[in-house]
């Protein structure tokens, strides 16, 4: 009885943990003009350049205006804790 019941929950553990890393994370670039939706856990905010200085860092849901594309980065507003301009690694966001 003990042997079946942990094969049970051994066997509901495997399914729940297929579930949930089955599901795909979307994302997508941002679009000037835009306020974007950050979609990754945290996004970097650099100060002068990408890859420059550390800002502060926007969280799932906050939001981003994308004023000008750099390829790889772009360059905008960062609302919530920061509501300061800087540039944020693209790709991060929500389609």
């Amino acid at each position: 009885m003990i042997r079946l019941r942990t094969s049970a929950t051994v066997a509901l553990a495997l399914a729940a943990s297929l579930a949930v890393t089955a599901t795909p994370a979307y994302s997508a670039d941002g679009t000037v003009g835009q306020r974007e939706t950050v979609c990754a856990q945290d996004l970097f905010v650099r100060v002068t350049a990408p890859h420059g200085a550390w800002m502060g860092t926007l969280y799932r849901g906050q939001t981003f205006l994308v004023e000008k594309d750099n390829g790889d980065w772009v360059y905008g507003f960062a609302y919530g804790d920061i509501n300061r301009r800087g540039w944020v690694q693209d790709g991060w966001f929500c389609p």
